[in-house]
């Protein structure tokens, strides 16, 4: 994980720039992707946890990094999550290992 996501609830805006994406994108995506669902207040403003930002990120995985159009990618999401977790937390953890080399390599 990139970010260390240590509060218990994030808004909307500091989701958005956690992933790097425009608000409606994540707007968008709470109504295509059924297994996004943030909380909200009275008000109805968007109370996301950390558990939804990993969902998220596994949509990002999807749709920006291994191209998929959002039919396919709801279509991935619904038949096959445990499949997508697992390789979406692998690439996660190389990411994070080729970082940490990358630190020491420049440190040298």
């Amino acid at each position: 994980m990139a970010d260390n996501l240590d509060k218990k609830y994030y808004k909307i805006g500091e989701v958005a720039q956690i992933l790097n994406l425009p608000q409606s994108t994540l707007r968008f995506w709470e109504k295509k992707f059924t297994i996004i669902h943030p909380r909200r207040n009275d008000r109805g403003t968007r109370f996301y946890t950390p558990a939804d930002i990993e969902r998220l990120r596994m949509v990002h995985f999807l749709v920006h990094e291994k191209g998929l159009k959002i039919d396919a990618a709801i279509s991935q999401v619904n038949n096959n999550r445990s499949n997508i977790s697992r390789r979406f937390e692998v690439i996660e953890r190389l990411k994070s290992i080729r970082a940490t080399l990358s630190e020491i390599l420049d440190a040298l």
